[in-house]
């Protein structure tokens, strides 16, 4: 028998490990940027061409590669930043498992232009799926020049399943805004098909926060600070009052390298307990100094993963440093003590001798005695009161109409406080086939609508109903585009970070289709100036900053989902909440649209809207 076990070729083993290292373009900007970084680059542009489809070039001024370094980088392992195993335990760079390059080399054509310090020429290398296709000595600038064009030419199932351009940017920025935010001392530079993005010279990192994600950031951020033996921790952190359920950046770094870490994440939370509403987030970014050897950045390819060694001693720390910054800045509610128009009290001198008050009075006066001699009486005008509603009809009451409910019954009423919470009606006479029936309507607390079926009784809830008829509604302007724009008087302004504004792109003609009419003043910003119309009270800037995060969280590029989950948004925000009390045309109104749907029992997210208690299950209540 033969044996069957063999190695597999470079290039088919580059391919496989390109499969975990590298997931889309973002994966590439990511470990060229991290390259150059670890280069001791200065200054770092990023280029890329349909989200990094056709092309993803980067540039930098690092120290270079030689002839033979230039050849062997796209080796599989081949490294600079390790040679040892000890070595993994005191890293200070980036990358370290060599397998970057080899991996992007495997699924793309690529062309590197590099010359060392100190050297007349450099080196041109071109490499196409793991085989070098040239190499040759040219005049280029100092340091190295990575061009990466056709992602995944020879991987078609990956290409095919890449998102859309503005999906695949939005998660390109991300990777480049994780890298910018803990490299405040290189300057970055990005653009987007000839267009500049990013322009991030060399500045403080309060300030590159701003630059990233809008100057109207700097009145929320609140600075951390705590050096002790084990960890150095610094950053800033959100005041509670910025507390909002979507759209928080919240980024931790360890020795200048992103990671996620859900215990840390509880740790911060932690010290907001009871400061902001449960479900709601809070901004921070927070920087981890730490021995190298008391952590592990080799989990997973991504190197995001991260084990401390002593992780709950950090998770203290950290609590207690988050709230000690709250405290510091007055942000934790506290009670005022105000001495301004504080009554002077003066202290108590024993040696003094105290003295009741005196108390004078008339004992002649008399409230119901009408006064005489000089003095002057006041006497009430007399005023009939019927001659200024001469002519005008009595108003009739519901009760004393056909409408009148079982609880409207004044004796009841009387006996028992516990029916004022629910409001009572019938139909209108119409075209509804239950006015004539006499269905009664009732609303309970201010969240349910009870009325009689023919099987027992119905509870409708009123919020869930709303939400069903509107996403019906929604959904239909959308896709014929027949939603109705409402102009307002005066614009609102939105400012979106980069990464969000190429998912706001992305989805700007379902928002025309609903009804927004937006504007872009360039940098991110947009105005707004028209909503669709029966949305009014709701913050406009608030709903389309929700419909862009629930856009981005999703990340699905279908474009039914994506309309599907505009309209639900924007129906959500738009429905009556509960506790509202509802009269007993609208209750009518809202149980006649919602029969008109094609799935009135459930919500478009699958929550129940009706239920319905069976007459002999009533029945049984009261057999005892």
């Amino acid at each position: 028998m033969s044996d069957i076990i063999h190695l597999l070729p470079d290039a088919v083993a580059n391919q496989i490990a390109a499969g975990e290292v590298i997931q889309r373009p973002a994966s590439v900007v990511k470990e060229l940027v991290e390259n150059a970084v670890d280069a001791g680059a200065k200054e770092i542009h990023v280029l890329v061409t349909d989200a990094g489809k056709t092309s993803i070039q980067v540039i930098d001024d690092g120290k270079g590669m030689s002839e033979t370094d230039a050849r062997l980088s796209f080796e599989r392992h081949a490294t600079s930043k390790i040679r040892e195993a000890s070595d993994l335990f005191a890293l200070r760079t980036m990358g370290f498992r060599g397998e970057a390059l080899a991996s992007i080399a495997a699924v793309a054509e690529v062309e590197l232009k590099t010359r060392l310090i100190g050297e007349e020429l450099g080196t041109r290398l071109v490499i196409s799926g793991s085989r070098v296709e040239s190499q040759e000595v040219v005049s280029c600038p100092q340091g190295s020049n990575f061009s990466v064009k056709n992602l995944f030419f020879n991987v078609p199932a990956r290409r095919k399943f890449l998102k859309t351009n503005s999906t695949e940017l939005s998660n390109i920025l991300t990777e480049f805004e994780r890298i910018a935010l803990v490299h405040p001392d290189i300057a970055f530079y990005l653009y987007s098909n000839d267009a500049e993005l990013f322009n991030l010279p060399v500045m403080p990192l309060r300030q590159r926060i701003m630059s990233v994600f809008g100057k109207k950031l700097n009145q929320q951020l609140l600075s951390v600070e705590v050096d002790t033996t084990l960890i150095k921790i610094s950053g800033f952190v959100a005041k509670p009052e910025t507390a909002r359920k979507k759209g928080v950046h919240q980024y931790f770094f360890v020795n200048g390298r992103y990671m996620r870490h859900p215990y840390f994440h509880k740790a911060v939370m932690e010290a907001y307990e009871r400061l902001i509403p449960v479900g709601e987030q809070i901004s921070y970014f927070v920087y981890f100094e730490v021995n190298p050897a008391n952590i592990d950045v080799n989990i997973h390819p991504t190197k995001t993963e991260i084990k401390f060694e002593n992780e709950q001693a950090i998770w203290q720390i950290l609590s207690a440093a988050v709230k000690e910054t709250l405290g510091k800045f007055n942000a934790v509610p506290s009670i005022d003590f105000d001495s301004v128009d504080m009554p002077d009290i003066p202290v108590f001198d024993q040696g003094r001798s105290v003295t009741p008050p005196q108390l004078h009075y008339s004992a002649d006066f008399n409230p119901f005695k009408s006064s005489s001699g000089g003095g002057q009486s006041y006497s009430r005008a007399n005023t009939d009161w019927e001659k200024l509603y001469a002519g005008l009809a009595k108003p009739s009451r519901m009760n004393d109409t056909q409408e009148q409910t079982v609880f409207d019954n004044p004796e009841m009423s009387a006996e028992s406080e516990e029916h004022a919470d629910l409001q009572g009606g019938t139909l209108p006479s119409g075209n509804d086939p239950a006015a004539t029936s006499g269905v009664q309507y009732l609303q309970f607390k201010g969240r349910f609508i009870l009325t009689s079926v023919k099987s027992g009784l119905m509870i409708i809830d009123q919020h869930r109903a709303h939400v069903r008829v509107l996403f019906d509604r929604y959904i239909e302007q959308i896709r014929h585009r027949q939603g109705a724009s409402q102009g307002v008087l005066f614009p609102e302004i939105i400012q979106f970070p980069a990464s969000e504004a190429a998912v706001l792109e992305s989805i700007q003609d379902d928002l025309s289709a609903i009804g927004f009419e937006l504007t872009s003043l360039g940098g991110g910003s947009y105005a707004i100036n028209g909503v669709p119309a029966g949305i009014e009270g709701l913050d406009p800037v608030k709903l389309v900053r929700s419909m862009v995060h629930t856009a981005m969280e999703k990340g699905n590029d279908v474009k039914e989902e994506v309309q599907t989950r505009l309209a639900l948004t924007l129906a959500r925000a738009a429905a009556i909440v509960y506790g509202q009390v509802l009269t007993t045309d609208e209750m009518s109104n809202l149980i006649g649209q919602l029969f008109v749907s094609p799935s009135p029992n459930y919500t478009p997210d699958g929550r129940l809207v009706l239920s319905t208690i069976k007459e002999e299950d009533i029945e049984k209540m009261f057999t005892r």
